[in-house]
C-alpha cells in the first residue's frame, strides 16, 4: 500500500491507496456492498471483493468507451473524473438500484477526496515555495489570499532531522501529531528533514514550542534507526517572514551538530557565538589558531587537561567549585592552570583571556568537524 500523501502527476492530485482502501472499507460496512476501485488503465488500487482480477479487463474496456457508467457482469462501472481527465473506475458488485447508489456514493466520496487533496497540494506547493525564498513579494500575498492563509499571524518553523532515508511513515508520524490544527504546515523540501510552519496562539511562548519540539523527539523513542534532532529559529509575525525562520531553524541545526552535539532540541537564540565561528572561513581559523597557541593546539592536550578545562568554564572559572566537582585538591587545580598558562600564555582565571582561550576551543571543534566531513 501507498503511503499517504498528495503528489503531482502530470496535472493530477493522486489519492494513495491506502486512503481507498479506507473509504472502501467504512462503505462496505454501512452498505453491505462490495467494491473495487481501478486506475484509468484497469489496475486495482483498493478493492473489498475477494477475487477483482477477473474485473480488469472490463475495466480496462470501460476505461476506454464513451459511456460514464455501465452494467457489466453483474457490477456497476463509474468512471471518477479530475477535471475531465479520468483518474479512477468504480466498480460496485451488483446490479440492482442500490448497488448502483452505492457506487454514485463511492464516486461522489472520491471526488471530494480528490478536491481536498488538490488544496492540500496547493498549499503545501506555496509553503515549500514561500519557505525555499521562491516567490515575489505580491506572488506571496496573493497565494495566501487565494488558499486562505492568514498573512498576519505569529509563526515559527521547526526542522525535524530524521536521517537519509527519511520515509513517508516519519512524516506522517509528524503530521499526526498537528492533524487537528489546520494553519499548521507539515512539508520537506528535501530527503533528510521534516518542516513544519507551526501557528502560535498570542500567549504561546518559546518554552511552548520547546514542550513541542520535546513531544516530536518523543514521537520517535522506540523506532529504529532514529535519532531525531529538532531545531527552530524565531517567532515571526507576517507570512512573508516564514523563510527567515526557516533559515534560521536550519542554522540552528547545522550548528548545534558541531557546538551542541548532546542536545536533542536546539533554538536559534541560544546558538550564540557558535553562529559566528560557523560562517567564519577555514583559513581564518587557522590562522587564528596558530596566533593563539603558536605550534600546540587544543587536539594536542591530553584528556586530562581538556577535562580540567571544560569543567572551570562550566563552573564559572570558581575554582573552589571546579576543584570539588574534579575531586582535587585547590592547589591541585591551580598548578593545573599555571601548567597550561605557560603552554599557552593565557591564564583562565583572568577574563579576558578565559575568553579568548574558550572562543579557540570552539574554533578548533569547528575545523576539527568541517574536517571529518570533508567540507
Amino acid at each position: 500500500m501507498c503511503i499517504v500523501t498528495s503528489m503531482e502527476l502530470g496535472d493530477a492530485i493522486v489519492v494513495s491507496n491506502q486512503v481507498l482502501q479506507k473509504t472502501l472499507d467504512g462503505l462496505t460496512q454501512i452498505t453491505k456492498k462490495n467494491f473495487a476501485v481501478t486506475d484509468s488503465e484497469g489496475g486495482i488500487l483498493a478493492t473489498t471483493m475477494e477475487d477483482t482480477r477477473r474485473y480488469v479487463d472490463s475495466a480496462r474496456s470501460f476505461a476506454g468507451s464513451d459511456a460514464d457508467s455501465q452494467t457489466i457482469f453483474g457490477c456497476h462501472y463509474m468512471k471518477v473524473f479530475d477535471e475531465q481527465r479520468l483518474e479512477f473506475i468504480v466498480i460496485a458488485q451488483g446490479d440492482s438500484e442500490e448497488a448502483y447508489t452505492a457506487a454514485r456514493i463511492l464516486a461522489f466520496q472520491i471526488q471530494e477526496l480528490m478536491v481536498a487533496y488538490r488544496e492540500r497540494f496547493d498549499r503545501d506547493n506555496f509553503i515549500k515555495n514561500l519557505l525555499l525564498d521562491n516567490l515575489l513579494m505580491v506572488d506571496i500575498y496573493n497565494r495566501a489570499t487565494r488558499l486562505h492563509v492568514d498573512i498576519e499571524a505569529r509563526r515559527i518553523v521547526m526542522v525535524v532531522e530524521v536521517g537519509d532515508d527519511k520515509d513517508g511513515d516519519d512524516m506522517e508520524r509528524v503530521r499526526t501529531l498537528f492533524s487537528g490544527r489546520s494553519k499548521d504546515f507539515v512539508t520537506a523540501v528535501d530527503e533528510q528533514n521534516i518542516i513544519i510552519v507551526k501557528e502560535l496562539q498570542p500567549g504561546d511562548t518559546y518554552d511552548d514550542v520547546q514542550k513541542i519540539a520535546n513531544t516530536i523527539v518523543d514521537l520517535f523513542h522506540g523506532v529504529p534507526d532514529r535519532n531525531v534532532r529538532v531545531a527552530y529559529g524565531t517567532i515571526v509575525n507576517e507570512i512573508k517572514d516564514v523563510s527567515q525562520s526557516y533559515k534560521e531553524a536550519s542554522l540552528a541545526l547545522d550548528v548545534g551538530r558541531i557546538f551542541f552535539k548532546d542536545r536533542n532540541v536546539i533554538a536559534y537564540s541560544v546558538l550564540g557565538i557558535g553562529r559566528l565561528i560557523y560562517q567564519l572561513p577555514i583559513p581564518l581559523c587557522k590562522m587564528f589558531i596558530k596566533e593563539i597557541f603558536k605550534d600546540k593546539t587544543p587536539n594536542d592536550f591530553d584528556e586530562e587537561t581538556i577535562t580540567t578545562i571544560n569543567k572551570f568554564f562550566e563552573n564559572n572559572l570558581n575554582v573552589s567549585e571546579t576543584s570539588r566537582q574534579l575531586y582535587i585538591h585547590r592547589n591541585t587545580l591551580v598548578y593545573r592552570l599555571d601548567k597550561l598558562q605557560k603552554a599557552t600564555g593565557l591564564d583562565l582565571r583572568v577574563f579576558e583571556d578565559a575568553i579568548t582561550f574558550k572562543i579557540a576551543l570552539m574554533v578548533v571543534e569547528y575545523m576539527n568537524y568541517m574536517e571529518d566531513h570533508n567540507f
